[in-house]
């Protein structure tokens, strides 16, 4: 069955970097477009990332020029970069894939804060 497994999330200061990771199995991972999302205590879930199977790219206002996604097809897995971090970048991040139906990881913290 489909699987997403983030991890590298935590506590950074502001201005600082992270880089999150998402393993996925299950299915063919190169053939689908791949996504991160991320939910701030009260709001909504947002979608800062998304990566397509051949490799576009489009990014949420909020993150533009800070945050990148990647894919690596060999290893089945999904990354974010993220630089210039500030307080906003708060929020549980979540991998998410579509394949037939919508599947979530169960996501990882990322905390920004002094």
């Amino acid at each position: 069955q489909v699987r997403l497994v983030e991890s590298g999330g935590g506590l950074v200061q502001p201005g600082g970097s992270l880089r999150l990771s998402c393993a996925a199995s299950g299915f063919t991972f190169s053939s689908y477009a791949m996504s991160w999302y991320r939910q701030a205590p009260g709001k909504e879930r947002e979608r800062v990332a998304i990566i397509t199977s051949g490799g576009s790219t489009n990014y949420a206002d909020s993150v533009k020029g800070r945050f990148t996604i990647s894919r690596d097809n060999a290893k089945n897995t999904v990354s974010l970069q993220m630089n210039s971090l500030n307080l906003e970048d708060t929020a549980v991040y979540y991998c998410r894939v579509l394949v037939g139906k919508v599947y979530w990881g169960k996501g990882t913290l990322v905390t920004v804060s002094s």
